[in-house]
């Protein structure tokens, strides 16, 4: 491997990695809540996320670029152009995926488990935190899940970070650039390399499942 290709490498897994621990900030509360408690609305914000999983890159990439831009409401934050806004970028966007999967696999988790852990004096947190821990299977399912389409997506990086290189360059991006510049050898090692990690992730997470 080229020192080029490791730099764009290393470069798109700290964005993504980061973009993935970013959303689960507010993910995996959000998806505890929706798991564990019975209330008005819960349906509808669940159908919501399920629905948000749909949306084209280039239009998420496209608000935010709106959003991040001079004259846009958070301009003043020069964020655009940025890893900082392609993070932002990837978190939105794979927040319904891990909040759809993580709730589907706090629901999957036998309800008696939290109430026993009620009985022997562990609090809601507590409580919370074991099924969690019960669900961690498919919560590691649901993280590889998000990180697969973090790092494999296009629209937000380019639109969001302008393809510089040594700044903001990633493997999806230099492909899209490699392609148009004729390098097609270098454009064929990143997709490489993208496919060996997608998939090597997933084996690993699906492994892990059927222990």
């Amino acid at each position: 491997m080229s020192e080029q290709l490791l730099d764009i490498v290393l470069r798109s897994l700290w964005i993504s990695g980061t973009a993935l621990l970013l959303s689960l900030l507010w993910s995996l509360p959000l998806a505890l809540i929706l798991g564990l408690r019975r209330f008005r609305g819960r349906n509808t914000i669940i159908s919501f996320f399920n629905a948000m999983l749909g949306v084209p890159t280039v239009a998420l990439g496209l608000f935010l670029y709106l959003l991040f831009s001079r004259r846009g409401a958070l301009g003043a934050f020069s964020l655009l152009y940025t890893p900082t806004a392609i993070m932002i970028g990837q978190a939105i966007l794979i927040t319904p995926i891990l909040i759809s999967l993580l709730t589907s696999a706090i629901e999957a988790v036998d309800p008696r488990i939290r109430d026993l852990a009620r009985t022997l004096g562990a609090s809601e947190r507590q409580a919370s935190l074991t099924i969690l821990r019960e669900a961690r299977k498919g919560s590691i399912l649901a993280g590889v899940s998000a990180f697969n389409r973090a790092i494999a997506e296009l629209g937000i990086a380019l639109m969001l970070g302008g393809n510089i290189e040594g700044l903001t360059r990633v493997m999806t991006t230099q492909i899209a650039l490699g392609v148009n510049r004729g390098e097609i050898i270098l454009s064929l090692e990143a997709t490489l390399v993208l496919l060996a990690i997608v998939f090597t992730l997933t084996l690993i997470a699906n492994r892990f499942r059927g222990d």
